[in-house]
């Protein structure tokens, strides 16, 4: 991309969206890191503008409209019109689907997939009068092939791919493309805590059933979104993109 545009990237604080945030900051772009965790927000973000990047943190639950709103009016009066939006925020949890609780299958919709249209409906009307965005959802391949233990998980990520080629089909004709990016295995501290937990087996052992035998990174995941987020790119939209060292074909 070679012209500097405002990058929105929510769960951006660590893992795949600190990854992608790091990104687009060392391209020059002006980047709204919004996260629910305060804590890595201010470390991660000091981090960054030591770079000399133009950086906008801000704490914010991605399901609660008011908070997405109002972190919205901020980055458009700290750094402008919003030109691309990565909805990479989520949350992951294993449950005996006879068992799940209401809350516990509402919660995952909340953040996963509702958290998604608080994400990118506020953004469309800066994209819709530049005639340009672009949009990357962040899904998973848990969407794609289920996942035991896991039905809320994946039905909310599915979720997320039917309403990125929805979009897709609406918002083409403003020059808007939207895509997805349903990762398997990345190595992110939200793997790690399910290892910790006893949640999923070591990312070694996972890894060994991926065709490209090693976890997927933050950095794999942002290469692939830096593409889509470029001019090279304005003719894919309404894609899964899938990049997952090949564990769904």
């Amino acid at each position: 991309m070679s012209k500097a545009r405002v990058v929105i990237v929510t769960g951006g604080a660590s893992g795949i969206g600190l990854g992608i945030v790091r990104m687009f900051a060392g391209n020059g772009h002006p980047v709204a890191m919004l996260d629910v965790d305060a804590q890595a927000l201010e470390r991660e973000s000091a981090a960054i503008r030591k770079t000399g990047a133009k950086l906008l943190a801000q704490k914010v639950d991605v399901s609660n409209r008011g908070e997405m709103d109002a972190a919205y009016a901020a980055v458009r009066q700290q750094l402008g019109p919003i030109a691309i939006v990565i909805a990479n925020a989520g949350i992951s949890s294993s449950a005996d689907f006879q068992t799940m609780s209401l809350t516990t299958w509402q919660r995952m919709l909340d953040v996963n997939l509702t958290g998604v249209f608080h994400t990118i409906q506020p953004a469309l009307s800066d994209m819709v009068a530049a005639k340009w965005g672009r949009i990357v959802t962040i899904s998973s391949q848990a969407a794609q092939s289920g996942a035991q233990d896991r039905a809320h998980y994946a039905a909310s990520k599915a979720g997320v791919i039917g309403l990125t080629r929805s979009l897709a089909r609406e918002f083409a004709r403003h020059g808007i493309t939207v895509n997805t990016i349903p990762p398997s295995l990345v190595d992110t501290p939200l793997a790690q805590a399910g290892v910790r937990s006893g949640q999923v087996p070591s990312l070694d052992v996972i890894a060994q059933m991926i065709p490209i035998s090693r976890p997927g990174t933050p950095e794999d995941i942002a290469g692939a979104v830096e593409f889509l987020c470029s001019d090279k790119a304005s003719y894919i939209t309404g894609q899964d993109i899938n990049v997952n060292g090949g564990t769904w074909m």
